[in-house]
């Protein structure tokens, strides 16, 4: 299941289903599990840690040492959940001693020329389309998506669920469940289309939009707006989850 031209460390541990195209080289130090395809031209460098059925298309690299200038060789890792998909030439950076490791969940899709740099964290069923580049520390909730040749800043978090259109930039932390795009970048409402393919109930979407009312089209600021929503609406767990978003944001909403 290795092709004849590919560079496979004698330290290195793959699955015997793995497959290695041409050309591909393999560093020690990285694991590879079971029915894992990776293409031609693929470099896989120390750390690594990838799951299984995780599908590798041509002249990726990951686990390369971080882009960053504080780092100092320290041994971490860059981990690949299971049934993840990374296209053509995207790059992904090992973590630092901040925190150990980059992560990408389960069911990912990481399309082509895409960057996930160091001690990032990305959840499960999250979508980055062509040419997105996250800085260090960046991080993406469950089934979030980013469109194309987004720029996000280092340190921010996007919330499950939300959604970003192509070619903005992402300075500062975007709410769960969030419609964003725009110069400069909004908020432009619920995700509704995402939240209905997931069969979110019409009763919860409501419910999100009022929160959304009073967060981002009333004139409170964030420490109001947050009062107004534990005052008047349920605090059903898709709020709750909008709230201690809000709590733990370090970089202020995109309003």
């Amino acid at each position: 299941m290795i092709h004849k031209t590919a560079i496979v460390s004698a330290e290195a541990e793959l699955h015997d289903s793995v497959e290695v195209g041409p050309y591909s080289i393999i560093e020690g130090n990285v694991r590879i599990d079971e029915g894992t395809r990776i293409a031609s031209h693929v470099l896989i460098s120390s750390g690594a840690r990838i799951g299984k059925k995780v599908r590798i298309f041509q002249g990726v690299v990951i686990s390369t040492i971080p882009q960053d200038l504080k780092f100092e060789g320290e041994e971490t890792t860059t981990n690949i959940g299971d049934g993840t998909t990374i296209r053509e030439y995207a790059t992904l950076n090992r973590g630092t001693n901040e925190s150990g490791s980059t992560d990408v969940g389960s069911d990912c899709l990481l399309m082509a020329y895409s960057h996930v740099a160091h001690d990032c964290k990305l959840g499960n069923h999250v979508i980055m389309a062509n040419s997105v580049n996250l800085g260090g520390h960046v991080k993406i909730d469950d089934y979030a998506i980013v469109g194309g040749i987004v720029p996000v800043h280092q340190f921010v978090r996007i919330g499950c669920h939300a959604m970003i259109g192509g070619g903005f930039r992402i300075p500062q932390d975007l709410c769960p469940y969030a419609l964003a795009g725009g110069f400069p970048t909004s908020v432009r409402g619920v995700n509704l289309i995402g939240l209905r393919r997931r069969n979110f109930p019409r009763e919860t979407i409501r419910t999100i939009q009022a929160a959304f009312r009073i967060l981002f089209q009333s004139n409170l600021n964030t420490a109001q707006a947050v009062a107004r929503i534990e005052d008047e609406l349920e605090i059903i767990p898709e709020i709750q989850n909008i709230l201690d978003f809000i709590k733990k944001s370090d970089r202020g909403l995109i309003k």
